[in-house]
């Protein structure tokens, strides 16, 4: 017997495979695509922090970050200092140069981890006798600001009178 070959076949089947493999990236591609909008606009929820103070006998006061359920950027996170009055003794971001990582400022921050990041563990120092807060009811208030909104605050402490 003897075998006819016709001309009709369609395409062959590692053709095939391949072009039903494009289709489906594509397809999935444009799926993922559509809903990448949606995926993304979740908002990030407010930091959440509490501190810790210790007032300690060489005249300083430690306020550590002793829970803080996310990383933040240094640039965005500001400190206030002011005294029993109301009146702001002290301002500034904690990135910047004469308070991050500095030693003998009035208000130094340090990053505990060294990730350029405030994360919790991390801790400022104020030089309390030097600035008259050992005797205590000075405040000190840390704030995350995002670039469009107001801040949010991280703690708002009062300094204890340092005994000793």
């Amino acid at each position: 017997m003897r075998r006819v070959c016709a001309d009709d076949e369609a395409v062959s089947p590692v053709i095939a495979t391949v072009l039903l493999l494009a289709i489906t990236v594509l397809l999935s591609s444009m799926v993922f695509l559509m809903f990448q909008g949606a995926l993304t606009t979740t908002e990030k929820s407010p930091p959440q922090a509490t501190a810790s103070i210790r007032g300690l006998e060489n005249g300083f006061h430690v306020v550590r970050l002793s829970s803080l359920d996310q990383a933040l950027d240094p640039a965005l996170t500001t400190y206030t200092l002011s005294d029993p009055n109301g009146t702001i003794i002290e301002t500034g971001r904690v990135i910047d140069s004469d308070v991050y990582g500095v030693v003998g400022a009035n208000v130094t921050f340090h990053d505990r981890d060294a990730g350029y990041s405030v994360t919790q563990g991390d801790y400022l120092v104020v030089a309390s006798e030097r600035l008259g807060a050992d005797a205590g009811g000075w405040r000190l208030k840390m704030v995350y600001s995002q670039l469009q909104d107001s801040g949010v605050v991280l703690f708002d402490v009062q300094l204890p009178a340092i005994e000793g």
